[in-house]
């Protein structure tokens, strides 16, 4: 919304995906000319516990949505997952790769994926990755901001450091969103940060950046032993648009807001 002045931003108490009633009497409601779907069940681990909550939104929301713009012809910008592909590619994946969800997560994006291009094959779907957003009270913004604020109380900090991914800006996913918005691009196209590292790596340059002497842990992803696969190799590359900034480059200018950003008490 910050990209574009004047839109209307409907969260999850204002309209659920999961409602399609509500969402084809909004639509004329508001007469909007782009819908970007940012709504999603992301709790990766609960999903495999909560499945059809998962579906419920990743899957038929998406398809409430994708079925509402087509009926309205109005454009839409999906967001989906690196998720979708099982890690085993030893390259990054780039959208003509065939997809493998390990997770019920990344299957209930796939899905969703699958019923947006056949009900609305003009709908534009951004997938993207490790997102994180500039800092926030209460640690909202993601990765790199949990991190610090550990470093800062000097609480241990154990990484997986076998997994890869390529760090992704929301703000420049936004930007870079809304641009492509405004073109006639449609399908799947894959949009993250330049770049991949992983997740300890991540961690460390965080700190480093915030000026944070603290020690990072690397472990394996089965020492982690979470309750949802994971994509060992989660990285993307795209061969239809380009990428974001390098991430370390991104990440300099959100650790240069870290000092505008929240207050942490020191341990």
């Amino acid at each position: 919304m910050r990209q574009l002045p004047g839109a209307v931003g409907l969260d999850h108490a204002a309209l659920s995906v999961t409602d399609l009633g509500a969402i084809d009497a909004a639509l004329p409601a508001h007469q909007p000319d782009v819908v970007f779907n940012c709504a999603a069940y992301n709790a990766v681990d609960a999903a495999e516990l909560e499945p059809d909550r998962a579906y419920q939104v990743n899957a038929q929301g998406a398809f409430n949505i994708a079925l509402t713009c087509a009926r309205h012809g109005v454009r839409l910008v999906h967001f989906s997952t690196n998720f979708v592909f099982d890690g085993a590619l030893n390259r990054a994946y780039i959208e003509s790769d065939p997809a493998g969800p390990l997770g019920v997560y990344a299957k209930s994006k796939l899905e969703g994926e699958k019923l947006i291009s056949m009900v609305n094959p003009e709908a534009l779907i951004v997938r993207t990755a490790a997102l994180y957003a500039p800092p926030a009270a209460g640690g909202r913004s993601g990765f790199p901001q949990r991190i610090v604020e550990r470093g800062q109380r000097g609480e241990p900090i154990r990484v997986v450091a076998d997994q890869t991914v390529n760090p992704t800006y929301v703000p420049e996913l936004a930007a870079a969103s809304a641009h492509l918005a405004t073109g006639d691009l449609h399908g799947v196209v894959h949009l993250v940060g330049a770049g991949c590292c992983t997740w300890d790596e991540l961690a460390r340059a965080a700190l480093a950046e915030c000026h944070i002497d603290a020690a990072v842990e690397g472990i394996t992803t089965a020492e982690l032993a979470a309750p949802a696969p994971r994509p060992l190799n989660g990285c993307l590359e795209s061969t239809r648009v380009s990428a974001l900034r390098p991430w370390r480059e991104s990440l300099h200018e959100w650790a240069a807001r870290w000092g505008t950003g929240p207050t942490v008490r020191e341990a």
